[in-house]
This record gives structure tokens, sequence and C-alpha cells, in this order.
């Protein structure tokens, strides 16, 4: 760990010592001082840029970079000034120039934008540059700009990470839910989209706290904007259909969006709402409400595919966002949102697991079995957001709502050494949250106070029903359940979360520091029962079957940050010291347990921009952990239909200590982005899971152990648009070392896992008739236990072709193919399959028509193999998946 610190920390002072910086003004003959002159730094005989400024209105530059020669060059241009080169040393100094001037006479005007530019913090991507024929919505162009990418929940990340704010011309409508905007606002309506690295989204602490994230501006090409997407569309085999209005307005003073989505042709839409980015911790906080799932059905296997392939659905969602400015003061802002989902689906999937002859299984173990599901989920949400972000203070307050009510059913046999069982399982689980969140940072003489307020009150009830009751009889943990028709597992979980907190900002210089206190509490209750039936009614199995339990926790803290903010540095250093109070009563058992503890847990981050285009990320901390509720719960609980769990052991107690760092390239003269990173975690925990296989179920309790898994990343990425060819290539590749802890029957196993992943992704536009989109995701897994000294490689690729054609003007051919493989031993599974559509383009009211043929090759499964060293197992998993289809489709911009 030392070592590793001394190495981020020798690297940092490397580039720290190696850098030049050469400062001066530049004037005209006049004397007077000459703004926008371009300064750029160049080795001799070399045509690459080494750095560049661009003077401020009173003709100062500043210049930093790294080179090894003993000279360089420096280039001043200006319009109306003769262009001056000079040779200069390699040293840190102070050099003035001034210009001749040098009318020119201008014949001709060709005005020709800069497809990427950079000024301050911000770079802006003209879209134009990026778009081939095909792209119709925002979110087509986004994920071909170099540094961006756009993962498959629609989470945009810039240089690997991931984005803290969406805007629309400078406003945060979505707050967070950006899913929405980006599939749905024509890309025409864009003029260009603004990456804002290092973003404070508080005015108030721009200059003062800094941050490690970046965020996504919009700028529409009108300042009021009415426009939108929408679809209709019908198919067959089976009956298919897809709906989509999404109506939008962007305007100075309000905004808003209207969205209704529904299909049955496999695409996910009811997510499109989920908190994609959270934002800044002084906004207040933000979660993305769940229900606690404590207990399930089984559930079939999902593939490794786009959900258009294997995503049997009926969905309905809508919702609505709203901004408006309700006072003269635009500072202030208030924010509607409501939303409405309902779907189902479909989901079978058989899989087959064996285990190979060992010390547990003399003689091998095979187990085999046969899900089908249906899930029907009901959820709703309605939120308020009150704000003002202004430099002379913040104030916001989030006040949300959310409903589920959800039921899932399952029908499955299972076939082992015991014969063939079936079983029907169902769960019904509503659940309802309350969350209200205030912060407000007020200036005070020099100072900035800070209050911070999160309300959470939350409420859970399942029901989960198992006939027979056979079909989860297990020996080691229920003889009982083998002596009743039905099984019912009830459980009731219950939360309030309160969190105050108070702070002061206190600023010198560049230098911002920020003591504060603040109290977490959380009060928790969980009931459980475990009933069987012969009649229709239901009778406990007892008190070993049964939960009465209360999980509360006190946490005191007071901390200081310590925040340092120039043009090139941001860094940051919290110091917190935590109190852990936490009580744990099992009313049933008559048990309590209890832990007090004051801990020390420092985060620090740091960035630093060198030579223009550089910059350079570390970051470390340490964090402790003493379980939540559910991690102590005395009796049984049938967590699913062959799975029973017991956590009757001590309080848990985890370290985990992380450090890394990155080092990022963005050069917009040459539209060359790249980062590598590396990273390294270590954890200590003082408890073990301890399984219990059979072919008649698994049983799960914690056991005392003390164990320390460790894993580290590295990582690297590359990007770059070639715009004479109209081509964006990007490369990737990750390589991953762990070793990991678990016990089998008892026995204490040692894994030890390595994976490499390889990504290509290439886009190119160059030729007016075609353009062609390709991404291929290459890994190879090794996976050893190192008790039993079992290994096993496994290795797969993932690619995806999409190519489009224009024979003639308005008309599209495309082909799409999707291929996935997976390879273990002498194993090996393909999946392929194979898309084309056909659209025409009625260009003067911007309508598409598209008439698409879905997996052509009529494939009905997807095959997998994967293998287990810890358990030393081989597991083959065949997956239903959406057969051939056809359906035509209408396309239109609102306006």
């Amino acid at each position: 760990m030392n070592k590793l610190f001394l190495f981020f920390f020798f690297s940092i002072s490397a580039f720290s010592l190696a850098q030049t910086v050469i400062t001066g003004k530049v004037s005209d003959d006049g004397g007077q001082p000459i703004p926008s002159a371009s300064v750029t730094v160049e080795e001799p005989g070399k045509d690459a840029i080494l750095a560049f400024s661009i003077t401020n209105s009173k003709g100062e530059y500043k210049v930093t970079f790294t080179s090894n020669e003993p000279n360089i060059e420096l280039k001043i241009k200006a319009f109306n000034q003769k262009s001056i080169l000079r040779t200069v040393k390699n040293q840190n100094q102070s050099i003035d120039f001034k210009m001749d001037s040098d009318a020119t006479e201008i014949k001709e005007v060709k005005l020709k934008s800069k497809i990427i530019t950079k000024k301050g913090d911000t770079i802006s991507y003209d879209l134009k540059a990026f778009e081939s024929k095909s792209d119709r919505t925002l979110a087509d162009v986004l994920k071909k700009l170099p540094g961006v990418e756009v993962n498959k929940d629609g989470s945009i990340l810039y240089q690997g990470e991931p984005i803290n704010k969406f805007y629309v011309n400078g406003k945060d409508l979505m707050e967070g839910g950006y899913g929405t905007i980006n599939n749905s606002l024509p890309k025409d309506a864009v003029q260009k989209v603004e990456v804002m690295e290092n973003h404070q989204p508080v005015k108030i602490l721009q200059d003062k706290v800094p941050s490690q994230n970046a965020a996504i501006n919009v700028k529409l090409k009108k300042t009021v904007t009415m426009t939108g997407r929408g679809e209709v569309g019908a198919g067959f085999d089976p009956l298919l259909w897809n709906v989509k209005l999404t109506p939008m307005f962007f305007g100075q003073k309000n905004q808003w969006v209207v969205n209704y989505k529904a299909n049955n042709n496999g695409e996910t839409v009811e997510k499109e709402g989920n908190l994609l980015a959270f934002g800044n911790r002084f906004e207040g906080r933000r979660v993305q409400a769940a229900q606690t799932s404590w207990i399930s059905v089984e559930s079939a296997d999902t593939p490794n595919l786009p959900e258009k392939r294997y995503l049997m659905n009926n969905v309905h969602f809508f919702s609505a966002n709203v901004l408006t400015n309700p006072f003269k003061n635009k500072e202030w802002e208030l924010k509607a949102s409501a939303s409405y989902s309902n779907n189902t689906v479909s989901r079978d999937s058989y899989f087959e697991t064996v285990y190979s002859p060992s010390n547990i299984f003399p003689d091998g173990l095979t187990v085999s079995q046969d899900i089908s599901n249906k899930f029907h989920t009901n959820s709703s949400k309605a939120e308020l957001i009150f704000s003002k972000n202004a430099k002379k203070g913040f104030f916001k307050n989030t006040t949300t709502w959310n409903g589920f009510w959800n039921a899932d059913r399952a029908d499955a046999s299972r076939i082992s050494e015991t014969g063939t069982k079936t079983g029907a399982e169902a769960i019904e689980s509503p659940t309802g949250s309350f969350q209200n969140s205030l912060s407000t940072i007020i200036p005070w003489k020099e100072k900035l106070v800070n209050f911070m307020s999160y309300l959470n009150f939350k409420n859970d009830r399942q029901t989960l029903n198992v006939n027979p009751g056979s079909y989860s009889y297990n020996a080691n943990s229920f003889p009982e359940a083998d002596h009743y028709e039905q099984l019912q597992q009830n459980i009731g979980l219950r939360t309030v979360e309160v969190n105050h907190s108070a702070s002061v900002g206190f600023t010198y210089k560049k230098w911002t520091l920020t003591p504060e206190v603040g109290l977490n509490l959380s009060f928790n209750n969980m009931n459980s029962l475990l009933s069987g039936s012969n009649s229709g009614s239901f009778n406990s199995l007892g008190d070993t079957f049964r939960n009465d339990l209360h999980w509360n926790q006190l946490q005191p803290y007071s901390q200081i940050g310590f925040n340092y903010k120039n043009n090139a540095l941001n860094f940051n250093l919290t110091l917190p010291m935590n109190f852990y109070g936490i009580d744990y009563q099992d009313e049933v058992r008559n048990v309590s347990r209890e832990i007090s503890k004051t801990v020390f847990e420092p985060s620090m981050f740091l960035s630093y921009d060198f030579a223009s285009f550089f910059k350079i990320w570390a970051f470390g901390n340490i964090n402790y952990n003493f379980g939540n509720f559910g991690s102590l719960y005395g009796g049984y609980l049938l967590t699913n239909p062959l799975n029973v769990s017991i956590r009757n052991s001590a309080l848990p107690e985890n370290i985990n200590r992380s450090i890394g760092s990155r080092l990022e390239y963005r050069n917009p003269l040459n539209n060359l982005f790249f980062n590598v990173g590396y990273s390294f975690n270590n954890s200590t925990n003082n408890l073990i899971a301890n399984r219990t296989i059979s072919g008649n179920g698994n049983a799960v309790e914690m056991i005392a152990f003390k164990n320390s898994p460790v894993s580290q990343n590295e990582r690297a990425e590359i990007g770059k648009y070639f715009p004479k060819f109209k081509s964006n290539i990007s490369t990737s590749f990750t390589n991953r070392d762990s070793n990991s802890f678990s016990m089998l029957f008892g026995a204490v196993q040692e894994s030890k896992n390595n994976g490499q992943t390889f990504g290509f992704k290439f886009n190119n536009t160059y030729f007016s008739w075609m353009s062609l989109d390709y991404n291929i995701s290459m890994s190879w897994n090794q996976n050893k236990n190192l008790t039993t000294n079992t290994q096993f490689k496994t290795s797969g690729w993932n690619h995806n072709l999409a190519l489009f054609v224009y024979p003639f003007e308005n008309h599209t051919i495309g082909f799409n193919w999707d291929d996935v493989s997976s390879k273990t031993l002498n194993e090996s599974y393909r999946n392929a399959f194979y898309d084309l559509s056909y659209q025409y383009t009625w260009a003067k009211k911007k309508i598409d028509f598209e008439l698409k043929w879905l997996n052509i090759a009529d494939k009905k499964l997807y095959e997998v193999i994967a293998v287990d060293a810890a358990t030393n197992s081989i597991s083959r998993t065949a997956i239903n998946i959406r057969p051939s289809q056809v359906m035509f489709t209408v396309k239109f911009n609102f306006k």
C-alpha cells in the first residue's frame, strides 16, 4: 500500500518538475494590448504543437508544456498583424512580444467552423461533423463523439466517468433522469454539445469547492424551441405494436417534456426516467427509489444481448416534466414531474449445473432447472423541486413520493439425484416511500453556511407462496416443509431515515476550509413468518422460521474539508471522524447486539492540468462498514423457494481501502482523446457466507472468518476523429485481477480471478452513399480455486455491425448484425442475429417510413456456458428469445 502511494506521489512530482512555464504580454506597434492572439509552442523541426494559449483582454498569455529539447519555438498570430516566430530557451521565463501591423485584403471569405473547440474547461462538439444520414436523435450522434460513451442504460460517460449534470440551454429540467431527452430530442434541433469539465453545479461554490465530474450542456439552434419525436408502428409474429410520443418545449423561462411510450416489441422505455446523474452533495440527497426485496421467486436468466433480442414485454409508460421561473427573479426555479409505468415481462430459461467429483461431492452432482416467469410491474413517482442557484446563495428542496405494486410469478421444475419436482411460485410486493431533501447555502460575511436535511420513510410488504411445499424441501433446514401442500413466506419492512448536517466555509485566496457536523439516524423493523397450509388455512412452522427484529443506528460525525482550486489544480481532502452506534434487537429470541465505534474515514482527490492538453487524477479513501438493515436475522428466511438463509452471527465489521490514478489527454486541435487509469482495492471482513448445496436446494448462513479480498484494475482508452475521412476510431483495454473467499459446506475456498477485455469502436460517414458503425468487445477470463487447485478458462466476444446504404436520395437500406460467442474447455456457443430494414424519408414533411425484419434467421434460443472454480462446477444455460418478426413504423418530428 505504501509503495503505491509513493508511486503516485513521485509520478505527480515528476510531472510538476518537468514542466516549463512561459508568460508574457502581446501588444501592437502602438503599445496597445492585442486580445485573442494565439500563442503556440513547438519543438524545432517538428510540426506537433506542445501547448497553446489565447491572450486575454489585457494581451496576457501563459503556456505550460513539457519538452526535453534545449530550445523551443514560439509562434504568435493575430488578425491584421504580422506573425512572429521566435526560438527561445526551454526554461521558465517571461517574454513580451510587439507585433507589426499588416492589414490583410480579403477577397473572399469562407467560414469553416472547427468540429471540436476548447475554451477553458468547456469542450464543444459540432454535431454535424459526426452524424450520419441514418441518425435521428441526440443519442444516435452522442455515442460517436470522441471521449464520450453511452451505456446500455442510457447513462453518459466522459473519459470513462459518469457525468453529474445534463443541461439543455443551461437548464437542468430532468434532474438526472435525462434518458427521455437523450432518446427523443431530434438531432436537427441541436446546434452543439458542450462538455464542461470539472463542473461544479452549485454556483456559489464555483472557484471554491472543486469537482471531479463533467457535465453536458445541449445548446439548441433556437432559444425558444418546440420540438420532439414520435413513432407509431405495428408488426406480426406475434402481433406487435409500438407507440412513442414525446413533445418538448424549451424556452427562456419555461421548459417541459411530455412522454408516452408503449410497446410489446422488446424495447425498454420505463427506465428512461431513472436517475442517471446525481449532481453534487451540496444539492441535497438524491436516490433512485427501489423496492427492498429480501425474498423473490426463482428467476429465469437473461442473455448478454441487446434487450430487443429477448425481452418479451407489454409496457405502458407515461411521464411529464415541467420547469418554470415562478418569480421575476429568474434565479428561482420550480420543477415538477410525474410518471407511471405498467409492464408485464415473460421470461423462460433452462440451465444445468454439473458439480465435478470432489471431497464435497464424491460422486459429483448434476442439477437442472426449467423456469418460466411472468413479472408484473406497476410503479408511480411524483416529485416537486423548488430551488435557487445563484452566485450569492443556494436553496433546494426536493419532495419525492414513490409507489410500487409488483406481482411476480414462476413455474419451475428441478431434476436432481432425488428425482423431479415442480412448483408454482407467486410473490406480491407493494411498497411506498416518501423522501424530502433540503439544502441551503447562505453567505455570511466572508463565510458560507450550509444546512442540509433529509427524511426518508419507506414501507415494504412481501408475500411469497410456493406450491407444493415439498418443492422447497431441504433436509438441512426445514424438513417440515415436506408435510405441506403450500408454503407462505411473509415479510414486512419499515424504515425511517433522518440526516441533518451543518457546515461553514472559510475562504482564503485559493483555499476553502469547510468544517462540518452532522447526525444520521436510522430506525428499522422487520417481521417475518414462514407458514404451511394443507387445507387453505396457514399454520406457522414455529419460531425457528419467525423474525421480529429492530435495527437502529445512530451516527453523529464531524469532519473538515480542505479545498484548493486554481486554473490548473483542483484538490480536495476530507477528514471525517464518524461514530457508529448500532443497536440490534431480536424480540423472538431475546437477543441483542450493540456496537459503538469511532473511526477515521479520510478521502482525497486531486486533478492537475498541464501542458494544455493533459490532466492527471489521483484519489484515495478508507471506509468502514458495520452492516446495515438485513445484515442480521436470527430466524430462517425463505429468500426464494430453493434458498434458506439465516444471519445469526456477530455484527459485520468491514474495512475498505481504495486508491487510484488516471491520466487524461484531450486535444481538440487534432481531435485526439485518451486516458489510462489504475485502481487498487483491499477489504478486511470478519464474516463469510457458508453455503450448503444439495439437489433439494441451498442454505446460507454467516460464519465468523476473517478474510481480505484484494482487487486491482488497469484501464486504457484512446479515441481519435479523422475529419478528412469522417471517421471516429477508439480502442479500450482493461485488465482485472482479484482474489475472493467463500465457504462451502464449512470449508474455506480461496479463488483467484484474472480477466482482460478489449474493445474497438469505429464509425464512418465518408461516403455519401454509406455509413458504418462497428463495435466489438473481446474478453478472456481465468478462474482458479487455490484451495483445490482447479482452474477454468473462458473467453468470448460480442460484436455489432450497423451498415446503412443510401442508393437514392431519401432511401435507406440498413443491415444489422449482432454476434455473441462464449467458450470454455472444449465447449463453445455462438449466437448470431441479423436484421434488415428499408426506410423512405418524406423530406418535405420530415417523416420516415420504415420496414424492418428482425432476427432473419429465426433463432429461438440463446446458449451460453459459465464456470465457477469455487464450487468446481460448469453451468450451461439456454434462454428463450424473440422469434423472427416484421415491423412497419412511421417516425416524425413534432416540429
